[in-house]
């Protein structure tokens, strides 16, 4: 299995995703451009469209860090987290990544970033609190498969363009309601506009749950399969891993910034088991089930 299988078909989906955010906005600026009479809506979806694409390649991680609460780990503070990245990233020919830590006690890591070169790897305190030296550098090679697979590129783009579909969903529903608060002059004159309205803010209410969907199948099982068979490669020793995700999903802390947007990015789910039994957070379970995949590291001979 290589480390770099996935990186062409990843990058290709990244543009896609990119370029059909870009059109979606500009046709829908139109759209209410000519509905409204006033080309101003064009130009400024124009901008939108392009500042969105732009920033969510060059600025995803930064998001992405945001969300979650990551600081910049110092050497002395994080001696053993340093070297088993400086070391896990010479023996996969990757340049070494910017570390961050979460100060979390849920113990779980991710990786972002636009490419190898501005990767980034985080690690909750929990996790460096509860593992090993051989658990944690199993977790860490699993995060830095991500980074060579370019996976962690396509999933930060995913969280920034889906957040914007959710917020021109709401948008849309807050003009329609104020629009209809108007006087009744107001409404039969821009009645056609009103409608018009009404449908964009019904079909975004119905593209939120498909941007989510989107996301389950953008970070499909199948990439978080290959990082941890990649990384098990990485070290030569799949226990390491198996161990940690043992301790991982035994652990019964709630990460405290969870967040549906960001979840994918973890190496477990930060909502320990609440995506069961909630129908909105099972929209974005992209994690196979820890114990399947316990299982395929141990069925992995090195």
């Amino acid at each position: 299995m290589n480390l770099y299988a996935n990186a062409e078909a990843n990058t290709r989906k990244t543009w896609i995703y990119l370029a059909g955010f870009f059109v979606f906005v500009i046709a829908l600026g139109w759209l209410v451009s000519v509905i409204f009479q006033n080309s101003a809506i064009l130009y400024m979806a124009v901008v939108f469209s392009v500042a969105m694409s732009f920033g969510s390649y060059w600025y995803s991680d930064k998001v992405a860090l945001a969300m979650s609460g990551a600081k910049p780990a110092t050497k002395n503070e994080y001696p053993e987290l340093f070297r088993v990245v400086e070391n896990l990233a010479i023996t996969s020919g990757l340049p070494l990544p910017k570390i961050f830590v979460v100060q979390d006690r849920q113990p779980n890591a991710f990786a972002t970033g636009r490419n190898a070169s501005h990767a980034v790897v985080a690690a909750t305190t929990g996790l460096l609190e509860r593992l090993d030296r051989v658990e944690l550098e199993g977790v860490i090679a699993h995060e830095l498969s991500h980074i060579g697979n370019k996976d962690m590129l396509l999933s930060s783009i995913v969280v920034v363009l889906a957040g914007f579909v959710a917020i021109l969903s709401n948008f849309f529903v807050r003009m329609t309601f104020f629009g209809g608060m108007r006087s009744r002059d107001d409404r039969q004159n821009n009645g056609n506009a009103q409608a018009f309205l009404m449908v964009v803010g019904i079909v975004f209410l119905i593209l939120a749950p498909i941007a989510a969907k989107m996301i389950q199948f953008a970070i499909s099982r199948k990439r978080e399969f290959l990082a941890d068979a990649s990384g098990a490669l990485l070290t030569r020793y799949p226990e390491g891993l198996a161990r940690a995700l043992e301790k991982i999903a035994s652990d019964p802390n709630q990460l405290r910034n969870a967040n549906p947007a960001t979840a994918h990015l973890y190496i477990a789910s930060p909502f320990k088991g609440k995506e069961q039994t909630n129908w909105f957070l099972k929209l974005f379970m992209t994690h196979p089930p820890i114990e399947e995949r316990i299982k395929a590291l141990r069925q992995i001979s090195i």
